[in-house]
């Protein structure tokens, strides 16, 4: 029975040995890649596709997922369910019989639908306090990378200096080019620069204004996104059918690949990101092909770009992205994660995240392979609440001491070890959850060379047992030169046991709950 098991734990550390082989060989093989601007809207020519370095070793990225729809303080989809006098299912395009808590706001607050609608909002929407180079000092010096702007969400209100859509940032609401300051502060901080369109899901997802109550005073009375004045906010009425997340409707097909067009084609953005599969077949084919060949041309002959999206199989075509979720094992090739610490719009009341449990979740995502995308919620305004200001500075405490862990690393033979290894509650699009409770025991690994990181995903309350690490262990042939902690000049005592390397608990933790270890061979 011993024998049987040896032999199962050598095969498996054979099998991960080639796994890291071929990792490292392939991004080799990427860094000596020198393109033509040939991609061609195909499934098969995107393969030709390789993940750029920056990205790679990035890690952490911050998100303004911001626009009008923070004005009512009311949270996600104000401008789809302020018009929701009867909630449709989504899925089933079937009626619930019942209001929507932001359509009675709406009522109390700003009136009638009919009468003020979303394009009502619009104009309240003033980002006063909003200071684009600030806020970006603050987002490098907490650790991000790379910084991406909502350029559109499914509201249909462009945050750039749109030629073809009078409903932008430039000409309503804060009479400001969003996505060009944005994108001028990322490059002054040295930081690279995404957007994020919403776009494609926008023709079904706005139906509801094209509706009325069905009881009550202003029974039938429509609401003003059926007035033709405004057809270019809400879009046309769709067919009966034309409900599903992506549109059928070919005229709005290419009305999406316009205006993401524009986007690319006046930002140039090193990274895209689509809320969606890539939408509408050889449509956003099209459009992804021409992000590929004009980064080429941009940067002579090197593809940096980045292009995300969820739910298909990557295939080195593009990042996939999960939405408040994460991968359950390592991933050959990079994945993101996309989340918030709140709600995806300012809400009065709602309740953050940690800086804890963003923490926690950064290593779990990067010993996987992926990258964090993380919206930090502004208030209406522009500014960021005080305790949202808290938890960014727990962060930035923790990142300047650990970072040597995080970026530029790539995964270990495992991503790690503990009772969360088996425990893995699935996210809601997808994955496991992105944030979830941990327990000191819970290990996750990263690695650069030949050096181990390994992470305590809470503060240790006795001595750490790393069995991966052990002399006996499958994953591990080395026997263990040093062993230092990451924001610290105290000398450790270890020992590389046989069923595992063992740490002393510190005789002085730092004040972070995710404290980083630095293991050479």
């Amino acid at each position: 029975m011993k024998t049987n098991r040896l032999a199962v734990l050598i095969v498996t550390a054979m099998i991960l040995s080639a796994f890291v082989i071929f990792c490292t060989s392939r991004q080799t093989k990427q860094e000596q890649t020198l393109f033509t601007a040939s991609f061609e809207p195909e499934l098969e020519s995107f393969k030709q596709y390789s993940y750029p370095d920056w990205f790679r070793d990035a890690k952490f990225g911050i998100w303004s997922h911001w626009g009008p729809q923070a004005v009512p303080r009311q949270g996600d989809w104000y401008a789809r369910k302020m018009y929701e006098s009867d909630i449709v299912n989504r899925r089933t395009n079937e009626p619930a019989g019942k209001s929507s808590r932001e359509y009675l706001y709406h009522l109390e607050h700003y009136g009638h639908p009919s009468k003020f609608g979303y394009k009502d909002i619009i104009p309240l929407w003033k980002a006063e306090r909003w200071d684009p180079e600030k806020l970006m000092e603050l987002y490098k010096r907490v650790g991000a990378k790379y910084f991406v702007s909502m350029a559109t969400h499914h509201d249909n209100f462009f945050l750039w200096d749109s030629k073809i859509h009078r409903w932008n940032s430039v000409k309503m609401g804060p009479m400001k080019d969003v996505v060009g300051l944005w994108q001028q502060a990322a490059k002054k901080e040295g930081l690279r620069f995404g957007v994020s369109e919403h776009l494609g899901a926008s023709y079904t997802w706005f139906q509801p204004s094209h509706g009325a109550d069905k009881s009550g005073p202003m029974k039938g009375v429509p609401y003003d996104g059926a007035n033709p004045d405004y057809q270019d906010l809400y879009h046309p009425k769709t067919a009966p059918d034309d409900f599903e997340w992506l549109t059928k409707d070919p005229a709005n097909q290419q009305n999406w690949l316009a205006s993401i067009t524009e986007v690319i084609d006046m930002y140039q953005p090193d990274l895209l990101y689509s809320d969606s599969e890539l939408p509408f077949g050889e449509v956003g084919r099209k459009m992804l092909a021409h992000y590929y060949n004009q980064d080429i041309l941009k940067n002579g002959g090197k593809l940096d770009a980045v292009y995300t999206c969820k739910h298909l199989s990557s295939e080195g075509r593009w990042v996939k992205d999960f939405e408040r979720g994460a991968m359950d094992s390592i991933s050959i090739d990079p994945w993101q994660t996309d989340t918030s610490i709140g709600d995806w719009y300012y809400r009065t009341g709602q309740a953050y995240m940690t800086g804890t449990q963003i923490i926690q979740m950064l290593v779990d995502i990067v010993s996987k392979n992926g990258n964090l995308l993380l919206n930090v919620v502004q208030t209406p305004e522009g500014d960021l609440e005080p305790d949202v200001l808290a938890i960014l500075d727990e962060i930035a405490e923790w990142t300047p001491a650990n970072g040597e862990g995080i970026y530029g690393t790539r995964p270990w033979l495992v991503y790690g070890e503990g009772s969360s290894i088996e425990k893995q509650e699935r996210g809601r699009f997808g994955g496991v959850r992105d944030v979830r409770p941990y327990e000191p025991a819970d290990i996750r690994f990263t690695s650069k060379g030949a050096t181990v990181y390994a992470f305590c995903m809470l503060s240790p309350v006795e001595d750490i047992k790393i069995s991966s690490l052990g002399k006996n262990s499958a994953m591990n042939n080395k026997k263990v030169k040093s062993v230092s902690m990451l924001g610290s000049d105290e000398k450790l005592v270890w020992k590389q046991a046989g069923d595992a390397l063992v740490i002393s608990i510190p005789k002085k933790l730092p004040s972070w709950e995710v404290p980083g270890f630095k293991i050479e061979f």
